[in-house]
C-alpha cells in the first residue's frame, strides 16, 4: 500500500552467504530464513520482523563436516502457528520431520525412522501429519501418517511402488497416483486412513503392442556392504546362449535416482531402443544418490566421481558374470554429470568399456557453477587434491577407447570450455577423440536436435560396439 520497500537485516556470513527457506509466518508479521554460509557446511535459522526487517533471533543452527543442504522452507501447524514443521537430514542422518515452537526449541523428532521421508500435509486440526517414506524400500515411496501428540504411525499405501499423494485441503481424503513394475498405473481416491473410496483410474498396459524386452529390477552389494539398485533389460528375442553387448546408462550425480519401482523401472524410452537393437542395457545407482540416507549420499564430498565408479564398475563387473554378456563389448553413455562419469569410467577403466558417448561432460569442477560444485567439492583452494583428483584433462592422455563428445554450443550449465579443454588436451596428447556440437542446443538438447542426438549416440554403438 505504501510501496516502500523494507530490506531485511541478513549479513550472517557476509556478502557471500546463501538465503533459501525463506517462510512467511501465519499472521505476516515475521519471515523466517535458512541462512547458509558460502561453504554450505553452515546454516542459521534466522526470525526477522517483517516491518523493520531487524534480525529478531536466530532459533537454531546446523552444521556439518561435509554439507547442510536445506531442502524446504517451515511448515507450520494450522491449528498452532505458534509451531512448526523443520525437515533436515543434519541430526539423525536421514531426512525426517521435527516440530519446533517459535523460539526454535525442539518440541519431537515427529519421523523417528532411520530413512528419507518428505512432507506432505498437516490436517487442520493438528493430529496428524502426512508424509512419504522410503522406510519400506528406497525404490519405493509410501505414504504414511504419524499422530503429533503420541508419535503413534501407520501406513496409509500398502500396494508396493512409488505413490504420489494429492491431499484434499481438509486431510479427509487424498489422491494416491501409484506405478510399480507390475502396475502401469493407478489412481484410487482414499480416505485419510487409508481405505480406498473407489478407483478413478487405471492404466492397461501401454506397451502391449510393442516389442518390449524384459525388464529386471535388483540390487548388488556395494564394497561396504550397502545396497545397490539396478535395472536391467534384456535383447529383443534374449537367448541365454548368446553373447550380447553391453550399454551402461549412467548419471550418478546427486539428487538422481535412476532406478524406481516404477512402470518399466523409470526407463528413458531410448534404453528400450537400444534393447530392441540387440544390447544389453545396464542402470545402477550409485553412492551419492537419494533416499539413502545423509551418509550415503555425502561420502561424494571432496572427491565427486571417485566412489561412484567404483559402484558402478562393481555392477559391471557382477553383470560380467552372467555367459550372455560379452565383456569385450560394453559402452557407456550419460549427459551432465552422467558425462563426467561416461568419460570418467571409459579413462579410468580402459579395460573395461570399448566405447561412450558422452553429453555435455563436467570435466573439471573449477569450471562449474559455484553453488553447486562448492557444495560438494569445496573450492578449489580449500581442496586442490580433491580437484586434481578428479579432472578428466589429466585423463585425456590415458583415453584407448572410441569416444563421442556431443555438446550444446550454448550450454548455459556445463559451458563450452569445459568440453573443448578436454578436446584440447587430447589433440596435445595425439589422442583420437570424436566430436559434435548443437550449435544452437542448451544443456538440454531438445526438439528435432534431439531426434537428431539420439540417433548420433545409437549410430556411435551401432558403427563401434555391435
Amino acid at each position: 500500500a505504501s510501496a516502500k520497500t523494507t530490506f531485511l537485516d541478513a549479513n550472517d556470513f557476509g556478502r557471500e552467504q546463501y538465503l533459501t527457506g525463506i517462510t512467511w509466518a501465519p499472521e505476516s508479521d515475521m519471515v523466517y530464513i535458512q541462512v547458509l554460509n558460502r561453504g554450505q557446511n553452515h546454516m542459521r535459522l534466522n526470525k526477522y520482523d517483517a516491518s523493520t526487517g531487524k534480525l529478531i533471533a536466530t532459533l537454531f543452527e546446523e552444521k556439518s563436516n561435509t554439507y547442510v543442504e536445506p531442502q524446504s522452507g517451515l511448515v507450520f501447524l494450522a491449528n498452532n502457528p505458534k509451531q512448526f514443521i523443520y525437515s533436515t537430514n543434519n541430526r539423525d542422518g536421514f531426512m525426517n520431520l521435527y516440530l519446533h515452537d517459535v523460539n526454535g526449541k525442539l518440541i519431537r523428532r515427529l519421523t523417528d525412522v532411520d530413512a528419507d521421508v518428505e512432507f506432505v500435509a498437516a490436517d487442520p486440526a493438528g493430529k496428524y501429519v502426512y508424509y512419504l517414506s522410503s522406510e519400506i524400500s528406497p525404490v519405493e515411496k509410501q505414504l504414511f501418517r504419524v499422530e503429533v501428540k503420541s508419535g503413534k504411525k501407520s501406513r496409509l499405501t500398502t500396494e508396493e511402488g512409488w505413490h504420489n499423494i494429492t491431499m484434499s485441503g481438509d486431510c479427509a481424503y487424498f489422491v494416491d497416483n501409484y506405478s510399480s513394475i507390475k502396475v502401469p498405473r493407478n489412481v484410487d481416491l482414499t480416505t485419510n486412513a487409508g481405505k480406498v473410496v473407489r478407483r478413478l483410474q487405471e492404466v492397461e498396459n501401454p506397451n502391449k503392442d510393442y516389442n518390449f524386452g524384459e525388464i529386471t529390477l535388483g540390487k548388488i552389494k556395494a564394497d561396504d556392504g550397502s545396497d545397490l539398485y539396478y535395472r536391467l533389460i534384456k535383447p529383443m528375442d534374449f537367448d541365454p546362449n548368446k553373447k550380447y553387448p553391453v550399454i551402461h546408462y549412467v548419471y550418478g550425480g546427486p539428487h538422481s535416482q535412476l532406478v524406481t519401482n516404477t512402470w518399466n523401472a523409470s526407463l528413458r524410452m531410448w534404453e528400450m531402443y537400444m534393447a530392441q537393437h540387440g544390447y544389453v542395457v545396464f542402470v545402477i545407482d550409485n553412492h551419492g544418490t537419494p533416499n539413502r540416507g545423509k551418509a550415503f549420499e555425502d561420502i561424494i564430498h571432496r572427491q565427486c566421481g571417485q566412489v561412484e565408479m567404483k559402484d558402478q564398475v562393481k555392477g559391471i563387473e557382477w553383470l560380467k558374470s552372467f555367459p550372455w554378456v560379452d565383456a569385450n563389448r560394453i559402452g557407456v553413455h550419460g549427459w551432465s554429470y552422467g558425462g563426467f562419469m561416461t568419460i570418467s569410467l571409459i579413462t579410468n577403466y580402459p579395460d573395461i568399456y570399448k566405447v561412450a558417448v558422452a553429453g555435455g561432460p563436467v570435466i573439471d569442477w573449477k569450471w562449474y557453477e559455484v553453488m553447486y560444485g562448492e557444495r560438494y567439492m569445496d573450492t578449489p583452494q580449500e581442496n586442490p587434491e580433491g580437484y586434481a583428483k578428479t579432472s578428466l584433462i589429466a585423463k585425456a592422455k590415458d583415453l584407448k577407447g572410441k569416444l563421442l563428445i556431443c555438446q550444446g554450443a550454448v550450454d548455459p550449465v556445463v559451458v563450452w570450455e569445459q568440453s573443448l579443454s578436454f578436446i584440447r588436451e587430447c589433440i596435445k596428447n595425439n589422442v583420437q577423440v570424436d566430436y559434435f556440437p548443437y550449435p544452437c542446443a542448451e544443456h538440454n538438447v531438445m526438439g528435432r536436435d534431439r531426434i537428431h542426438l539420439m540417433q548420433k549416440v545409437t549410430n556411435y554403438f551401432e558403427d563401434y560396439l555391435k
